[in-house]
């Protein structure tokens, strides 16, 4: 279900029976005649779904965490808000920008339309902006000839549905300002070739059956996910274009099994 565009024809009905009978149809009405119910009912909605319309298109947006492909930034079951207006102001429903502000920079957690799907939300982390070349090879990530840096924590254990335990390295990642978490998976291949898409710009990109390089296009950003062997991402279905994006993730509010993630920042 497109949520934006039911969410804005609810807001043109109950705005235009507001119009309607501020205009045209109290005038009609004898004093002690009330309104009818459907008038009534939609103008009672109007104000709340204009609030609830204008905070989602420009301003925050929630968001449910249905995968494992972020862990350990990211649990199944956390709920995360999305700041709208971070990489600039645009239309709602068709996703237009109007207003630039500011660009994804890297490692940046960032939401966006799926390219193969644009009814889908995808997060990801974004590793590589226009003009880079990233390359990936022994689940070690380099970006534009610079290898990046990757600090051993201990392992990570975690539970994946169908699979029982997952057992995996988790190290501190140094990309962009900030640092992050990763987890790698030593047993699990560093790229699963036969999953690889043919995508847009996939002339950008050299593969072989363990490892890439791709030459990030203008208008077009390269993410994945921080599980990095339980993610589906660039690696495998190409380039996030510029009017895919949604924004960035930037706080967790709500995890019903684990409430003292609530009020988490995303780093």
């Amino acid at each position: 279900m497109n949520f934006p565009l039911v969410l804005f024809i609810l807001l043109v009905f109950t705005g235009s029976i507001w119009l309607l009978d501020h205009f045209v149809l109290r005038h009609k009405r004898a004093s002690d005649e009330s309104e009818p119910w459907w008038v009534e009912y939609p103008k009672s909605f109007f104000p709340i779904i204009l609030i609830v319309f204008s905070l989602r298109s420009f301003v925050i947006e929630p968001f449910k965490i249905p995968s494992g492909s972020m862990i350990p930034t990211l649990l199944v079951g956390d709920f995360i808000i999305v700041n709208k207006f971070t990489y600039g102001i645009r239309l709602p429903v068709i996703n237009k920008k109007i207003i630039d502000m500011n660009e994804p920079k890297h490692g940046e957690v960032m939401v966006f339309r799926y390219p193969e799907d644009t009814s889908i939300d995808y997060i990801k982390r974004v590793v590589g902006v226009p003009g880079d070349t990233v390359t990936y090879s022994n689940k070690q990530l380099t970006v534009n000839g610079e290898l990046v840096k990757l600090d051993h924590v201990g392992e990570y254990k975690y539970v994946e549905s169908g699979q029982g335990y997952i057992y995996s390295d988790q190290f501190e990642e140094y990309l962009g300002e900030d640092s992050h978490s990763i987890l790698i998976n030593q047993e699990a291949q560093g790229l699963q070739f036969s999953s690889v898409r043919h995508f847009a710009h996939r002339e950008n990109c050299r593969y072989d059956r363990t490892s890439f390089t791709c030459k990030v296009p203008e208008g077009n950003y390269f993410t994945l996910g921080d599980n990095r062997d339980s993610s589906s991402d660039s690696r495998y279905w190409g380039f996030v274009p510029e009017e895919n994006i949604v924004g960035k993730a930037f706080m967790i509010w709500w995890n019903f099994s684990a409430l003292d993630r609530i009020g988490l920042s995303i780093e």
